[in-house]
């Protein structure tokens, strides 16, 4: 199972105040790091409306991973550690689901 590719669905609320263009800048210097560990974006989705609940995201995509031990090793890298501040300063809230493919 460790072998296996994961999928990590991101969803993200950004700062009203810019958040969606300092997203960008960590996007571009996150998305070299990501490479370097395999991981490739698959899609991404802006909401448009919640047809039953409530949900007011601005952004959501899946990431596909190698493995979890790839995205941990990825998270831990001090390389991605040093830009990890962006991420954090675009956004008010977020939420990360690790996932698998069903059936």
């Amino acid at each position: 199972m460790s072998d296996q590719p994961i999928y990590m669905l991101n969803v993200l609320w950004f700062d009203p105040d810019g958040g969606r263009e300092r997203y960008q800048a960590y996007l571009k210097a996150a998305g070299p790091i990501v490479a370097r560990y395999g991981a490739k974006k698959l899609d991404s989705y802006l909401p448009e409306q919640a047809m039953i609940g409530e949900f007011d995201a601005d952004l959501l995509f899946v990431v596909e991973w190698p493995s979890w031990e790839t995205f941990l090793a990825f998270v831990n890298d001090s390389e991605y550690q040093a830009t990890r501040h962006l991420r954090e300063e675009a956004i008010t809230k977020s939420l990360l689901i690790r996932c698998r493919r069903a059936g």
